[in-house]
């Protein structure tokens, strides 16, 4: 027997076939476990996976060492000798074993699971666990949910698990169109349901989760929620393209022609000053033109004058010579 209270026991003796004799005194005698207190395991949480295999979990107690190894075993009726699980691990200082827990009929009884969390090591207590099955089943989450729309309603359907019998689970169905806030939820008995009165231009969004019915199990636990599928009306793929090509063209064209505007309007409001260097440039430019042609034309005027005095002095020459010679004639 492996303890893992402390248990206390009294006994005493007394003598049937004489009544008159008093029963003796009680003698009491206390049983502690072995290891050191606070050091088993904490916290154990066990999970029957699609009635496939468990899941167990679990915490170090508050005293044991940060390199305890705890080890698993598990026992029911009909199994010759305890198991050890061998699938273990560890994530941020969560312990957890899985093992392998199904049944060549499916059946909806099912024998007490016995579990004990042990170390090697004798400083560490014991920790042992009876866990009803039944209990602990949690359905594989529904797959393949197709989606069909037939006149104005909505098909599902999803697949069912084989590991269960017949009627054994029900389903919730969520769902909504366009708000998420809004999700409505059904229960449906069986894989497969539909939704009437729909809108043709809405999209409906679906997901699905299963859990064991109360007559076959005494689990309170759902399958997790299936991937969310759509159906209805999409958006116009071609008119986004078109929006999306259309509205830059737009602003990059109606930028344009407002720079070239305002450039205009700047032009008429802010007029251009005039650089006076370049005044000054224009100045100095005519004035040296200008006084360049004086010069020019002085040059030839002068020129022009000498040539006529020199015109008027032959002329006056010629003139003074033909009237010498009659004077010289006369005498």
């Amino acid at each position: 027997m492996l303890m893992t209270e402390e248990m206390g026991f009294k006994v005493r003796s007394e003598c049937r076939h004489n009544n008159g004799s008093a029963p003796s005194r009680w003698v009491e005698t206390l049983l502690r476990p072995q290891g050191i207190p606070g050091t088993a395991a904490v916290n154990l949480k066990c999970i029957w996976h699609n009635l496939e295999y468990m899941e167990c979990k679990w915490l170090a107690g508050k005293n044991a060492r940060s390199d305890t190894n705890y080890t698993l075993f598990y026992w029911y009726e009909g199994l010759g000798n305890p198991e050890k699980c061998s699938n273990y691990s560890m994530h941020e200082g969560i312990f957890e074993c899985i093992f392998n827990f199904t049944f060549p009929k499916v059946t909806n009884t099912y024998p007490t699971v016995s579990i004990l969390i042990k170390d090697a090591s004798k400083e560490i207590r014991p920790l042992c666990a009876s866990k009803n099955p039944t209990t602990l089943v949690k359905p594989a989450t529904p797959k393949a949910v197709a989606l069909s729309k037939v006149n104005d309603e909505i098909r599902l359907e999803w697949s069912q698990p084989h590991t269960f019998p017949a009627s054994c689970l029900y389903y919730e169905v969520e769902y909504h169109s366009g708000d998420k806030d809004t999700a409505q939820t059904i229960k449906v008995e069986y894989n497969h349901t539909s939704i009437p009165s729909v809108d043709p231009k809405t999209k409906y969004t679906f997901k699905v989760r299963a859990k064991p019915k109360p007559e076959c199990y005494s689990s309170e636990l759902f399958s997790d929620w299936s991937e969310e599928k759509s159906i209805g009306a999409k958006p116009d793929s071609t008119f986004y393209f078109v929006l999306i090509i259309t509205v830059p063209l737009i602003i990059a064209i109606s930028t344009i022609i407002l720079l070239f505007y305002l450039k205009r309007l700047k032009i008429l409001i802010l007029p251009p000053i005039p650089d006076p260097r370049e005044i000054l440039k224009r100045m100095f430019g005519e004035q040296n033109e200008d006084s360049q042609g004086g010069v020019k034309e002085d040059a030839v005027n002068a020129y022009n004058r000498l040539i006529k005095e020199e015109e008027i002095h032959s002329l006056v020459l010629t003139e003074t010579l033909e009237s010498s010679y009659p004077e010289n004639e006369n005498r």
